[in-house]
């Protein structure tokens, strides 16, 4: 018994890793929104995944994705790398000049 115990105890100190399935939200376009999520890690891997966020996970641009959602969290700012309009939406398609260059 006292094997059992040490062994236990020894297994180490940190809880199990979650995994998060991503592939059903991504490079699909808009397929979810925050409520989809119980949880904003799972919402935050989502985001990493594809950082264009088809899906308006990140409505305010900082890399986080729908930061009100319950833990587990990740808050670790995912880095998007692209223009985004007034709202925060990625543009992307490339922005032309007005043909008169007002």
């Amino acid at each position: 018994m006292i094997a059992a115990i040490t062994l236990t105890a020894c297994g180490g100190d940190r809880p199990p890793e979650r995994t998060f399935d991503v592939a059903p939200y991504v490079h699909k376009g808009h397929v979810v929104d925050c409520d989809t999520f119980k949880a904003q890690a799972d919402a935050q891997a989502v985001l990493r995944a594809d950082a264009l966020d088809p899906n308006g996970l990140d409505r305010d641009g900082d890399g986080i994705a729908c930061p009100n959602l319950p833990e587990p969290t990740d808050k670790k700012p995912v880095h998007r790398d692209f223009m985004t309009d007034k709202d925060g939406a990625p543009i992307i398609a490339p922005v032309k000049p007005s043909p008169t260059g007002s």
